[in-house]
Formats: C-alpha cells, sequence, structure tokens
C-alpha cells in the first residue's frame, strides 16, 4: 500500500497563490516595466504608469472571475520558475488587451478595459518617470512606432533574456496573433539600438517605479471645481422639477420623508395578497390586495403617510364625523398607489379607517388628505372606494371580489343597468355624480355583483354620497307578502326599484353625513276614504358608520306618478326608529280627497293593534291604519297601542301637509 500523501487541490491552489503573489512582490519592478512599455504610448506617460501598477497588481491567477487564465507555455529550460513564467503572460496579457477595441466599438471612445476603474488611483498628481538622455529618448520613440506585442517581444528579450522560442510561446499564450512576426520587429528594433539596449532598457526613463510627481494645472482644476458645483446644482433643480413633470413631488411640495419622522416606513406597511379575499371569512377592506402601479413607489408613499402624520401648510384635510385623525397605527395597510387622470392617489386602511391621499401632478393645487371611518365594513360597504372626482365625475376602485359593474338611475326603475368598464385592477370609468340639494333629474348609482367565488348571484346597489365609502342601499318590503318583517334585502328587485323611484330625491340631502347605508323599509300600506286607491307608508334610515340614524317617513298614493317624490311626514335624527333596534313605528298626515274633504290619515308597523288621536280631531281605531275626518291642518297627536300594551308616539315633526 503506498503511503505518500497528495496534496489536495485546495492546497495546491493555495500554494500557486502565494507563490504568485510572492513572484509579484519580488518582480514588481521588471513586470511594471514590461507592463509600461508594452502599453501603447497614446495613454501618456501618467496614465500608462498608473496602468501599469494596476495590471501587475491584477495578476494574481483567478483574479477576473468568469474567465479562464491564459495557457502558459510548457518551458523548455531545466531552471525557469513555472509561477515566474504564468504571471508574466497573465502581465503581459492584460498589457497587450488593454487597447483592444472590440468590432463596432466607436472610434472616438476609449476601449472597454480603459474606462474600468482600476487601482491605483491618484487625485491632484502627475505621475511620471525621469526623463533619460537622448538615446533614451530616442529608443522610447522609436518603440511608440512599432505594435504592442513587438514592444512586448523587444523587452522579453532584451531585458528577461528569453529565447527567441519562448517569447513567441510567450506572445502565443497571451493570444497574440503571429508571434513570430512581433519577434523579428523586436530583433530588428533591437539591432538598430545596438548593444546598449539593456542598458538603456534599465535606465530611469522606462522605470516605471521610480518616478517624480508634479500638481495637475491648477488653474484648469479650479475651473473644473466650479463647474462640478455648477452642474451639482442644475441636477439637483432638475431632480426637484422633473418629479413634478413625471408624477413625483410637486413644485413647492415639502418632502414629508424629510419633514416628518414617521413611526414606520413604506415597506412596512401590510399588503394583502391577490388571491386572500376568496379564502377568507372576513369580507372587508382587509381582503383588498395592493393595487396599482405605483405600490412600490417609496417617495409617493412616504409622503402620503408623512402627511397623514402631520399635514404640512396648504394641505385640504376633510375628517368624516366622529372619525380620529390621529397618525397612521402600525398596522396600517396599503390597498392603493397609482396615477389617476392628472392625479397620484394613495390609499390606506388602518382597521378603523379608510385614508385616501391625492397629490396633483403638476403645480396645480395642494394635496387633499380625506379620511373617513370604515370599521366593521361588509361585503356590499367594502365593495367600493371613490378614487377621485373631477368635473361633476367620479371613479371607483372595486373590490377584489367585484366580478361586474353597471350603472343605473333611480329615477328611472323600469330602465336596464348599463354596463360599467372596469380595469382589470378594479379601477372604474367616470361615472357622474348625484346631484346636490337642488333640481333632481336623474340619481345616477352602482349595481355591483359579487363574484359566485364567494356568494351566489348577490348583486346590490351602493350610491355616493361624498364620502369615500359609497352607501349601501338596500329595501325592506310591506309585511305580509310572505317576505320577514323588517328584514332588508337588496334594493334590486322591480319592488325595490319602484319604492327607492319615490325616495331617491332624499338622498343628496344625506350628502357627507357619514352615512354607511340606507334602508327604505315599506311599514304599511292602507285603502283610502272615498276610493281614493291605496297608500304606502315608508321609513327611509339613513345609518352612520358612527351608529346613530336619522329617518324620513314618507307617504305616497298610487295616484302619483311612478318617480313622484314621495310626501315626508316626519324625520327624526340620532334616533334607532326603524332600524333593528327600533321595530315599531306609527305617523299620521292630513289628507285631502279628490271630492275636496279633509281627513286624518296615520298608520303603524305590524305590531300595532291600535291607533289613538287627540287634540283637534278625538279618535280612536283598531288595527293599524286610521282614517278620520278632519279640519285642514289639524293640531292631533297620534299614539299606537302595542299588543304587549306598550305606547308608542309618533316619529319626529310633522312635514308639509295638505297634499292631494
Amino acid at each position: 500500500m503506498s503511503t505518500s500523501q497528495r496534496p489536495s487541490s485546495k492546497g495546491s491552489g493555495r500554494v500557486a497563490l502565494d507563490q504568485a503573489e510572492a513572484v509579484i512582490v519580488d518582480q514588481y519592478t521588471r513586470l511594471v516595466r514590461l507592463a509600461y512599455l508594452t502599453l501603447p504610448h497614446s495613454l501618456g506617460r501618467h496614465r500608462r504608469v498608473l496602468v501599469a501598477h494596476a495590471l501587475v497588481q491584477r495578476a494574481l491567477p483567478g483574479f477576473r472571475v468568469g474567465r479562464a487564465a491564459p495557457r502558459v507555455p510548457e518551458q523548455r529550460r531545466v531552471t525557469p520558475d513555472p509561477v515566474v513564467a504564468s504571471t508574466r503572460a497573465r502581465v503581459l496579457r492584460s498589457a497587450l488587451a488593454h487597447d483592444h477595441r472590440p468590432r463596432g466599438w466607436p472610434g472616438f471612445l476609449p476601449p472597454p478595459r480603459a474606462l474600468r476603474p482600476m487601482l491605483p488611483v491618484v487625485w491632484g498628481l502627475r505621475l511620471f518617470p525621469r526623463a533619460g538622455s537622448t538615446e533614451e529618448v530616442a529608443l522610447g520613440q522609436v518603440l511608440a512606432e512599432v505594435p504592442a506585442a513587438a514592444r512586448a517581444a523587444f523587452v522579453l528579450l532584451q531585458l528577461d533574456g528569453l529565447p527567441r522560442s519562448e517569447v513567441a510561446e510567450l506572445l502565443s499564450a497571451a493570444e497574440v496573433s503571429g508571434p513570430e512576426e512581433a519577434v523579428r520587429a523586436a530583433c530588428d528594433v533591437a539591432a538598430a539600438a545596438g548593444p546598449a539596449t539593456e542598458a538603456l532598457l534599465r535606465s530611469r526613463e522606462f522605470d516605471a517605479c521610480s518616478v517624480q510627481t508634479r500638481p495637475t494645472d491648477l488653474l484648469r482644476r479650479r475651473r473644473r471645481h466650479q463647474l462640478a458645483w455648477l452642474t451639482a446644482g442644475i441636477v439637483a433643480l432638475c431632480c426637484a422639477v422633473l418629479p413634478a413633470i413625471l408624477g413625483g413631488t410637486p413644485p413647492g411640495k415639502p418632502s414629508r420623508a424629510a419633514d416628518v419622522p414617521l413611526a414606520f416606513g413604506p415597506d412596512e406597511l401590510l399588503r394583502t395578497s391577490g388571491d386572500a379575499w376568496a379564502d377568507t371569512s372576513r369580507v372587508d377592506f382587509t381582503a383588498w390586495p395592493a393595487r396599482g402601479a405605483r405600490t412600490d413607489d417609496d417617495a409617493l408613499i412616504t409622503r402620503a403617510l408623512g402627511a397623514w402624520t402631520d399635514p404640512p401648510p396648504g394641505t385640504q384635510v376633510d375628517v368624516a364625523k366622529a372619525t380620529s385623525a390621529e397618525p397612521p397605527p402600525q398596522n396600517t395597510q396599503l390597498l392603493y398607489a397609482d396615477v389617476v387622470g392628472r392625479e397620484a392617489v394613495v390609499l390606506f386602511h388602518d382597521g378603523r379607517r379608510v385614508v385616501r391621499y391625492v397629490e396633483p401632478l403638476a403645480s396645480l393645487g395642494d394635496a387633499t388628505l380625506d379620511i373617513s371611518r370604515s370599521d366593521e365594513a361588509d361585503v356590499t360597504t367594502a365593495a367600493a372606494l371613490v378614487v377621485s372626482r373631477e368635473a361633476d365625475k367620479v371613479r371607483y376602485l372595486t373590490a377584489p371580489w367585484i366580478a361586474e359593474a353597471r350603472t343605473r338611475d333611480l329615477l328611472t326603475p323600469e330602465s336596464p343597468g348599463r354596463p360599467l368598464d372596469v380595469s382589470d385592477e378594479g379601477l372604474t370609468d367616470a361615472v357622474p355624480e348625484p346631484p346636490g340639494k337642488g333640481a333632481c333629474d336623474s340619481l345616477p348609482v352602482l349595481q355591483l355583483r359579487s363574484s359566485s367565488r364567494i356568494v351566489e348571484k348577490h348583486a346590490f346597489l351602493v350610491a355616493d354620497l361624498g364620502g369615500l365609502t359609497p352607501v349601501h342601499l338596500s329595501y325592506t318590503p310591506l309585511p305580509g307578502t310572505g317576505a320577514p318583517a323588517r328584514q332588508p334585502r337588496e334594493a334590486t328587485s322591480s319592488a325595490a326599484l319602484r319604492s327607492w323611484a319615490h325616495t331617491a330625491c332624499q338622498l343628496p340631502g344625506l350628502r357627507e353625513n357619514g352615512v354607511r347605508a340606507v334602508n327604505q323599509w315599506e311599514f304599511a300600506e292602507q285603502d283610502l276614504p272615498e276610493r281614493g286607491g291605496r297608500a304606502v307608508w315608508s321609513c327611509t334610515r339613513s345609518s352612520t358608520w358612527r351608529g346613530p340614524g336619522d329617518v324620513l317617513v314618507q307617504f305616497r298614493t298610487s295616484a302619483a306618478s311612478p318617480t313622484a317624490p314621495a310626501k315626508v311626514v316626519g324625520r327624526a335624527r340620532s334616533t334607532a326608529a326603524c332600524s333593528r333596534f327600533g321595530q315599531h313605528i306609527v305617523a299620521g298626515t292630513p289628507w285631502t280627497a279628490a271630492s275636496g274633504r279633509h281627513y286624518l290619515l296615520a298608520a303603524g308597523s305590524r305590531e300595532v293593534e291600535g291607533i289613538d288621536v287627540t287634540g283637534d280631531v278625538e279618535a280612536t281605531e283598531r288595527g293599524r291604519t286610521l282614517a278620520v275626518k278632519a279640519s285642514k291642518n289639524p293640531d292631533a297627536t297620534v299614539r299606537a297601542r302595542l299588543s304587549d300594551g306598550e305606547r308608542l308616539e309618533e316619529v319626529g315633526e310633522r312635514g308639509v301637509r295638505g297634499v292631494r
């Protein structure tokens, strides 16, 4: 069994590196001289000195990652050191390749290797070998006129004393085409230089390790220094102006990232995955993924967080009623960031609030910040967010579970909804805003349908009432139709749309009140005296995000047109009436028959067993409705008796009276 030990490849590589480093240190002056004389004279003496030192210092094996080491020829002499030969070959190869331009490389540009930054680097000083005699200068001029390969062969022949065959093999290993021609050209130069060639090469004219130092052109350096400061100022100005043009910080807008200390940065915002909404039982804003082309724009998102934390001067801040304006908490979620129209928009959600930050793309105005409550949102109240308002148009970002969007007019209940284009990210086309107080010729709403992945055939209506979240519209039908009483359902049926057509024009009066949902509850119907047709009593409740709600009690007759506004016969604010916590109601109104006779009408919800009227009119009636003759505008009080014996007062204050 052989007991000889073989060095591992790892150990051999380490020894080669150590030996190569020792050769470079020991032969440093000789290698630098070889590189210096081989490099093109067009570099200038200062640049040639620095490049020669850099090439030798980079001559360790494997320094260039991904490049194969040059093939070193097998040595034919008995004594030469192979590590010295391989190191010399690497230096020579790098020096010969330094001035090589790839095919198609522009002639006015330096070669690629000359563009790479290499150590050593010297600032403010010029380095060059000491000047020699006239013979040395003449030799330098002759070498400048021959190819780089011939210069390298000349140094190897005359200074290193290598035979011509080894020089040719070294040049071949350095990827020189026609190494024999380079050797012959070097011999011709040596013959012309005479017997003192070796002494000339060893002179200080060609010694790149014994250099002199001089300062660079001081006046030119001063001009360059001034030019650098001017250029820096121009670049800073461009950096301030260009983002405003391209969608960044508008001119004059302070950077909130620099001005306001934020509790966390954009990378710490919660970001929900794109398909989380289909695999969760909590279908609300927490299931919204981060959408938009600028969700990775840290500068924009930082400005939005800064404006939320501490709005800069000029920022228009709108905080909904009973909504906290405190800075963003740690669990803030990013919903959207992108450019919409001429504005950059960012949407956040922190579990209790939705926040919209808007900044103009150019110097067209101040940024705006809207904060609204969104606690306990659900599949309908978290179905869309208002992204932008412009020229009486509004655009929405729909929830990821919305499969279809349409628009419809509440004042034309028989007309079908019109398809609304929605982008892949859920951004709708612009739709008209509902009118404000005043003329009410139309009232556009959205009809949305949820994906079948979460609920089958679920369509519902939402209306814009000035907040960030559109208001969910629902409908509760009359009792006795087979549907459970006081159970709101979606307002998409024909009966619901006909009922809402009489109430739609009341919606603009609820704008910007923090309304979450509006339910139209038809709680009673009644035969009118003198065969005047039928009347329907309804209670329209607007529930706010903060809890309390307002109600309108309305009365309409079958003689009215399909879209005629119902008569408001009572109203109450901040009440639980007409909700699941206030399920009983009674109301009354005067009415005039076609004959001209005046009546007082009253009706109650399904738990009412009797109605009493006192005042100018005294009457008692069993049942849920009452009709009694009265003066045109009687001063009367209506009360109801419930099945459990409780007495129920009439809702709120009276509306306009005396309609036919």
